[in-house]
């Protein structure tokens, strides 16, 4: 599986390969738009997971404690 960030990478470069290729103006201007888009996208995907990443290493490890056995016999 490609990873998301990935993807609109590669579309963004694909997108402006496309605004070079063509000869309308305003078409070409709407691929260098879409490309910039893509890395936007790639940008906040990658945050969102550097962000995760270090709320999950900032985490404390708790121990989980054992709960104790109960005798049959009640305390007074």
């Amino acid at each position: 599986m490609v990873k998301e960030t990935k993807f609109f990478r590669k579309q963004a470069v694909k997108a402006e390969r496309m605004a070079l290729s063509v000869s309308d103006a305003e078409i070409s201007q709407r691929f260098l738009n879409m490309a910039k888009a893509y890395r936007s996208q790639a940008d906040v995907l990658k945050a969102k997971k550097l962000k995760a990443k270090k709320l999950k290493a900032k985490k404390p490890k708790v121990k989980k404690r054992k709960a104790k056995k109960k005798s049959g016999k009640k305390r007074r």
